[in-house]
This record gives structure tokens, sequence and C-alpha cells, in this order.
């Protein structure tokens, strides 16, 4: 099949730094003509590095990456010859207009579809907020709930947010397109928060999650086993699952802590967590991280050595898949689309354009008006098989569901989705697995039924279900359809319509093609975790937010895959490795190192984009409230100073520019720690930013959603479950013009609820033909083997 199925999508790019780069990188890496609007001075992001090496003039290689296979045309929104673009393209992608600037463009422009990145959002009282990305993780509840107690919360390393947010926009940007191309809506508008995103994507769902237990939890945890030392190295470990820890146990030598409540019961494991640590060290550290993950991987534990700089490259599975590619700019590596479709992952990139290398030479017909205007359900009319599980699947069937599809979600009586089982026990209900919050927030808006797909029976069923449906995801292990007999060549024979898309943690082929892995799993072999956690510490995961990074990831694969298949009338593969969408947001790690020698690591609270910018204890000596702080320019400088009085040891020259400033961090640090002591955390973060100063109070996770600009927005949505009452939880993190309400039409559903439903009405199943597949056990409503 043609490798750029998105070949006749125009693509107007006026953003910068990374979320609209890559939202925009997305498309064109699918195929779309994307043409970047510069200023006269080019995008200031031309000039990045996060190591700070001299370019020399050239272009930063992160800008190459970002914008490679785009052209590029000097201009404003105003320009005769970028309006004659706007005329001609179908989608606007923007983080730099202003109000008046952006609804000039909508009316005049009526039939574009335009997509909005911005901190906040574009409506609510914060709209106008000072940011940077250290301060939305601080907001978001990332930052929050992660760290050692006893010690500050620690961010999550690297730009996260923005990428998080450039993979929501790409997604949403192909949900307008499918509406123009089916159904002829066009002239939408997604106004894209990154705060929304972050939340969504970086607090674990902990309101819900507070609200289920009836009580907050510790505000921060350390994973354990997580990032433990090996006698070569760091080798990281994820146990999601008891079965998982239990086998864990045994492996290092321990099986007599198996009975140990203390040990076994995570949130037991926090107050040993040092002992525990010394017990782990003792196995791991006698032998190297390869023999380490061979006798992990046997014994079914998610196990990666931990990626650095250095040794990404060189990973053995990365090196057989080819995940790593030339940068066609020269002089770095880079990884290629995180997704294959009929095992291929598109043609290399072009080079990055030079700045206004194509002013003048670009000449895009005008489009039409479009047939009808949208209703905010841009995939109405699309029907999805979810045989996903735990949070990176379902949150790609969730985004489908939110938009307007039909999610059908297939689980097991004999092994229901796993996340169902990360859920705090209520003391009286037999029913407990109901209760796990990512579980109901990631599959909020679906119908959900049951099949065991072990017997023929389940079988025949599926394959019903799918030839009444475009799309089959799944996020098994690649073995376990092979071992349904589930294969693409049977399922493409029967149902020669469906697009099958795979979701394997690291692919269909490959070294570690049958390896388990999770997010964290990701997180550790991709240089995630290498780059968070404090810089005298183990490196940390992330807690997560890898689980719908691959989510998103995978939706813009779909959609991108149904383009080519509407054209065509024939279902494709589509494989969407774990592993490929984690290296592609943690892109800069590889780029940094290949391009310019640096060695990016964690540095706490500190980071390349600011400084100062650190997290200040705030109130009694021993709260545990914080002031986050990011000086990201000289006037924000300035503006602090004012703030602090303006006191003779801010005044010193060497102070007066970020590279002084840097050098001084640490005398700093104190000045700042001395001031925010004692003092209310919440009132001297608005202080600060009504002075310009980005600065926010640290929000514990469970907190969230509790703000004026996400009641502002309605982004927190209200469910009524019918076990578990009513309860709270975020819903898109976007706004599109033509919607009002909610985005979630249904809570989550329970074990088999739709069973008869979905068999009748999809199915066509007779009741007789019901009642035999529940009497034989081929579907039920409650898990098998539990008391």
């Amino acid at each position: 099949m043609p490798t750029a199925p998105l070949r006749q999508f125009r693509v107007l790019d006026m953003t910068t730094g990374v979320a609209g780069p890559y939202a925009t990188k997305l498309l064109a890496d699918a195929g779309a003509d994307v043409v970047k609007v510069e200023p006269a001075g080019g995008d200031p992001y031309r000039r990045w590095t996060a190591s700070g090496a001299d370019l020399g003039g050239a272009d930063g290689a992160m800008f190459c990456f970002l914008n490679a296979g785009k052209r590029s045309v000097r201009g404003t929104h105003d320009d005769p010859a970028v309006r004659a673009l706007l005329a001609g393209a179908d989608l606007l992608v923007e983080s730099e207009l202003d109000a008046a600037a952006l609804a000039a463009v909508r009316a005049t422009f009526p039939a574009l579809d335009v997509v909005s990145i911005s901190p906040f959002g574009r409506s609510g009282p914060w709209a106008g907020r000072p940011w940077t990305e250290f301060v939305l993780q601080a907001l978001a509840g990332s930052t929050g709930g992660r760290g050692l107690p006893g010690r500050a919360p620690v961010h999550a390393g690297g730009r996260l947010g923005e990428w998080i947010a450039g993979s929501y926009a790409g997604a949403v940007a192909l949900a307008l397109r499918t509406a123009g191309r089916r159904r002829g809506q066009r002239g939408e508008h997604a106004d894209v928060s990154m705060l929304e995103c972050m939340c969504v994507a970086m607090s674990l769902y902990a309101p819900l999650s507070a609200s289920l237990s009836g009580h907050r939890p510790a505000a921060r945890t350390v994973e354990i086993p997580s990032v433990e030392r090996s006698a070569d190295g760091w080798v990281g470990f994820c146990t999601i699952t008891g079965q998982m820890f239990q086998d864990f146990l045994v492996m290092i030598g321990r099986p007599d802590l198996t009975d140990d409540p203390s040990i076994t019961d995570p949130g037991l494991r926090q107050g040993r967590r040092a002992e525990f640590q010394k017990i782990i060290e003792a196995w791991t550290v006698t032998m190297p991280t390869a023999a380490i993950e061979e006798i992990a991987s046997a014994l079914r534990i998610p196990v990666a050595p931990l990626g650095t700089p250095a040794t990404i490259t060189a990973n053995e599975h990365f090196t057989a898949r080819g995940v790593f590619v030339d940068n066609p700019s020269g002089g770095f590596a880079q990884p290629r689309r995180p997704y294959l479709i009929d095992g291929d992952a598109g043609p290399p990139p072009h080079p990055a354009p030079a700045l206004g290398e194509h002013t003048g030479r670009i000449a895009w017909p005008a489009r039409g008006p479009g047939r009808s205007a949208p209703d905010g359900r841009p995939l109405a009319g699309m029907r999805v098989i979810d045989l996903t599980g735990f949070w990176a699947g379902p949150s790609a069937t969730h985004l489908l569901a939110a938009l307007g599809a039909d999610v059908i979600k297939v689980e097991s009586a004999r092994r229901p989705d796993g996340m169902r089982f990360t859920s705090t026990r209520p003391p009286s209900h037999d029913r407990w697995w109901e209760w796990g919050a990512i579980f109901q927030g990631a599959n909020a808006g679906k119908r959900g039924i049951t099949l065991d797909l072990t017997r023929p029976e389940g079988r025949q069923v599926l394959y019903g279900l799918a030839a009444r449906a475009e799309v089959l995801i799944e996020n098994y292990s690649p073995r376990v359809l092979d071992n349904f007999g589930i294969t693409w060549e049977r399922l493409h024979a029967a149902c020669p319509r469906l697009t099958l898309v795979r979701m394997p943690a690291f692919g269909l082929d490959g070294p570690w093609r049958d390896r388990t892995g999770f997010a964290q799993t990701m997180e550790q072999a991709t240089g995630l975790a290498w780059m968070t956690g404090y810089p005298d510490a183990p490196p940390m995961v992330l807690k997560g937010p890898c689980d719908p990074l691959a989510g998103l990831h995978a939706v813009v694969a779909t959609l991108a895959a149904l383009e080519h298949a509407d054209a065509t009338g024939a279902g494709v593969l589509v494989e969407v490795p774990m592993v490929e969408t984690a290296l592609n947001v943690a892109a800069e790690v590889v780029i940094e190192h290949t391009a310019y020698g640096a060695e990016p690591a964690r540095a706490g609270n500190r980071g390349p984009v600011a400084a100062p910018q650190n997290l200040y204890r705030c109130g009694a000596s021993d709260a545990d409230e914080w002031l986050a702080l990011a000086v990201a320019t000289d006037e924000h400088w300035a503006a602090l100073r004012a703030a602090l009085g303006d006191p003779a040891w801010a005044r010193a020259p060497e102070l007066a520019d970020a590279a002084g400033r840097r050098r001084a961090h640490d005398e700093i640090d104190e000045r700042l720690a001395a001031h925010c002591a004692g003092r209310d955390a919440a009132e001297l973060a608005e202080a600060l930013t009504a002075r310009g100063i980005p600065a926010a109070r640290v929000v514990p996770p469970s907190e969230v959603l509790d703000n004026p600009q996400f009641t502002a927005r309605e982004f927190a949505e209200t469910l009524r479950h019918p076990l578990l009452g009513v309860h709270r939880m975020p819903g898109l993190p976007l706004r599109l013009a033509s919607r009002d309400g909610p985005w979630l039409s249904r809570p989550a559903p329970t074990l088999g609820q739709h069973n008869d439903e979905v068999l009748r009405e999809v199915a066509g199943l007779g009741p007789a033909r019901i009642a035999q597949l529940r009497r034989t056990g081929v579907i039920g409503e409650r898990p098998e083997g539990l008391t």
C-alpha cells in the first residue's frame, strides 16, 4: 500500500516549541503536505539545544527532527500569500495567534478546520497565565505524585507535557479530517489545553481513586522494585500484578516474603522501602544486567536495561527492528515513525526546510465549503472492537469513543481486563473488581461484553462482530492472538474491510517480541527514567504517561490507515509498538547525544529551560507544601526581583543573564527557600503570577480537578455508575466549537454489562443462542474463579 495515506491533506503550521511541531510531524510522517509559516526571524526553536551546544548558525537538531519533511514560508496570517494558503488548506494548527487574529482567520475561512494548542486553553480565567512546562507539571498533579518521602517532589525530566499535548493535537486533527472526508463536516475549531492533556496522562486518575476509596491517598510514592543497580549498571523492573511480584520475590531468592503483607501489599511496602531496596540489591548487584534480563524474561516479569544517552541506539531490540534512522539533515540519529502499516514504517523523511525556503513557491487551489457544519462527534458512525487491557490500549479506544465511535470492549470472564484488579476493595461489596479508578477512567463511553476466545464459539462471535466493524484494536502480547488462532490473514479473509490495530509492547518481531511490558518498562528502556529523579538517587519512572501516549499514537495510526482503507475498500494491518511511541517522545535524549556528544541526565527539579527553576518549601518547616517557580527569561527575573523587594543580592551583575543565574543556582535557591519558608504556597503563587512570573503551588494528584480553570472549561465530568454511584473524572482535554456538554456518554461498563444488547443488535444473535453462550460459559458477568 502507499506509505503516505494522508498525501491529499494540506496543513498549515503556525506553531513553535515542541507541542505544535510534534502534532504536525505526526501528520507529515503520514504523508500530509505540511507548510510551516514562520515570522521574518524564523521559529525561535531553530536555535534551541537542551545542552547549549554551539550551533554555529545552523538549525538545532531537535528542530530538524520535529520539522523534517515540512515546507517553510515566511509570513504572518494576514499576508496575502499566507491568506492564499489558508484558503487552500484543510487544517491550521496554531499556537501563536492572538484571540483577534484567530477570530479573523476563522471568520474569513469558515470551512477551515483549526487546532489551537495553548498552555491552559483559549478560554477560562487562566488563559493568559504565565507558564513553563515545569509549572504545568506542578499544576497537573504529576510533580506532586513523584519523589521520596522527606524530600521535595520531583518533576518528570524533559518537556513531556508538550509531547503529550502534541500527541493529542495530532489525534484530534485526524479526527476532524475523518469528519471532513466522510461526512463533509468542515470548519471545526479544537481548543487543546496542555494542562488538561497533562492532567489526563500524568495524574493516574487520582481524584477518581480518592473518591472511590473514600480517602486521600499518600501524596507521593516510589515504585519498588523499579530501577535497581546491577553488576554493570542499572536494570528496570515492573511488577504490575500480584503474580508478577510473587514471581519477583522467588527470582531474588526470597520466597519467604511471599506471605508477608508488609511486603506484598504495595501500600504497606512503602514503609519498608529502604529495607526492601537492600534485599533487592543484594541479588541484583551479583550479576550483569543482561543476565538479569534473561532470568526475569523467562519468568514473564517485565524487565529492561536502563536506557541512557549512550546506550539506547545500541539496544539489541531497537537495532534488530531498525528503529533508529539517520536524520536527513545529517549528523544525528532519530527514531522512525512509531507505527507500521502493512509492515511498512513509511518512507525516509525529507530534510527540515531552510527558513522561508518555499516562500512564493506553493500554490494550493482554494478548497470549497464543507457539505455540513460540524456536530461535535467527528467519529460518529465508526464501530470499533476493543480487545485491549490495562491503560495503553483502553486509552486509545476511550478517545475514539468520546469522539463519537461505538466502541465495544471485549473481555473474558476467565481473564477480565487486568486493570479491574488494581482497585481498592470496598469493604462490603462482592463485585469489588468494578472499583478500579484507571479502569473506570479509561473505559468510560464504551459498551462491554465478555467472550471466551479460547473456545471456537467465542471466536465465532468475535468474527461476527468484526464483520460489522471497521477497526479491531488489541494490545495483547503477540503470542496471545496466535494462540487463539486469530491471525491477520484469517481476519482479513473473513472481514476484508476490517483494519486490525495491534499494540504490542515491543513489536511483532525482534528479540523482545514476546516480552511483557508496561508504561514503566517503556520509561526505563527509552531514557525517560534516566532523565527523571534526584541526581544523587536512582533514576525514577514517570508513573504511567507512556500508556496514554501509546494510545494517542495508536489513534493517529488508526485514523491515517482508515484513510487508505476508505480509498481502496480494503483494511490494513497496523502495528503500534508501545516502546517506539515512547522513543519518539524521548527523542531528545538520543538526538542531543548523537548530534552534539552531550550526556543529558536527571537534575532533580532543575532543567535546561529556566534558571532558577526549583521547588521551594512553604508553610511550616515540616509541611509538605511546595512552590514551583521557573524563571525562563530576563523579564521573569526582573519581575521576581521586584516581588522580592529588589534585595542587594539579586542585583548582582552576574545574575543579569540566564548563564550567570545558572552558575549561581545554589545560592539563589537558598535565598528563595528562605523567602518562601512559612508562607502559603497558593497565595505566593498567585502573587508571583500576577507579576508575570511562572509559578504554582505543587498540587497533590488527588486535588488536580479542583481549580477555577477546569471549572470554567467544564473539564471534569460527572458520571453515575450503577454500582459505584456518582463520581467526577476528567473528560477530554479540548473543547470543540460545535460541542456543548460532556464528552463521556456513559460510565465504564461492568463486566459483561452489554452482553445481551451487543450480541443481539450487532452480532445478530437470538435469545436462545445468547442463553446457550451464557450457560456454557462463553459469556458471563462475573470473573471465574473468584469467591
